[in-house]
C-alpha cells in the first residue's frame, strides 16, 4: 500500500487524487501503526526545514519511519521540504535532519552563481535525469517539473544525484541512495510528467 505521511505539512489530497486517477490505491498515515504494512512511503513537505523536523518528531511516526526505511528497506520518496529533511542538516536552521542521505541543504542566496537571481526559484524548469534512475523511466530528457524553493540539496556523493536542473548552476533536484528517493520539485503540480514519476515510484 502506498502510504502518504501526514505530519501536518504538504498537500496530501493532491497525491491521493493523482493515484486515484491512475487506479492505484493509496492512503494517509497520521499514526505510527498506519505505517506497518506500507509498501511505499511518500514524505511530503512545504515550508521551513526546522518546522518540518519539529512536526515530524512530534508526530510519533519517526521511529516507525526509520524502521520501515532503514531496516525493512521500504522505498520512500521525500518531496520538496520532505526531500530536504532527508539530509543531515540545513543552512536554513539548526535542527538535525533525518540523515538518510549524506548531504547538506544550502541556500541559493549564499551561492555566488545564483545569488543575483530572484528568490525563491519558482515555476517550471527542465530536469535532466540520469538514464539509470527508475523514477524517470520513460520520461523524455526534456521533462519539465514545477519548483518552489530557496534551498537546494548538496550530496556528499555524486552518485546519489539522480537528476539535475539549472538555476545559475546545475543542482541536484532528485536524489537516490538505496531505497531512499527525493525530489525537490512538486510532482503533484507537474501535470503528466509528475503523474508518470509518481507511477514509476509506485512500481519500484
Amino acid at each position: 500500500m502506498i502510504t502518504i505521511v501526514d505530519y501536518g505539512l504538504g498537500n496530501i489530497g493532491a497525491f491521493s487524487n493523482m493515484y486515484k486517477r491512475m487506479g492505484i490505491e493509496s492512503r494517509r498515515a497520521t499514526r505510527a501503526e498506519e505505517l506497518d504494512d506500507a509498501t511505499h512511503i511518500i514524505l511530503p513537505g512545504v515550508g521551513a526545514f526546522d518546522h518540518a523536523m519539529d512536526l515530524l518528531n512530534a508526530s510519533g511516526m519517526r521511529e516507525s519511519l526509520e524502521r520501515k526505511v532503514l531496516v525493512e528497506k521500504t522505498p520512500v520518496i521525500g518531496i520538496c521540504v520532505g526531500m530536504q529533511i532527508l539530509a543531515q542538516g540545513s543552512d536554513e536552521g539548526v535542527r538535525d535532519g533525518l540523515g538518510w542521505i549524506k548531504s547538506r541543504v544550502r541556500g541559493f542566496a549564499n551561492n555566488p552563481a545564483s545569488a543575483a537571481l530572484p528568490m525563491p526559484h519558482m515555476g517550471w524548469n527542465d530536469v535532466a535525469p540520469n538514464a539509470s534512475s527508475p523514477l524517470f523511466k520513460g520520461l523524455e530528457r526534456d521533462a519539465r517539473f514545477y519548483f518552489l524553493h530557496s534551498f537546494y540539496f548538496e550530496c556528499e556523493q555524486a552518485e546519489d544525484v539522480s537528476a539535475t536542473a539549472d538555476y545559475g548552476f546545475r543542482f541536484g533536484c532528485a536524489v537516490r541512495h538505496e531505497n531512499v528517493y527525493g525530489v525537490q520539485f512538486h510532482p503533484e503540480k507537474s501535470h503528466h510528467w509528475g503523474a508518470a514519476l509518481l507511477k514509476n515510484f509506485a512500481e519500484i
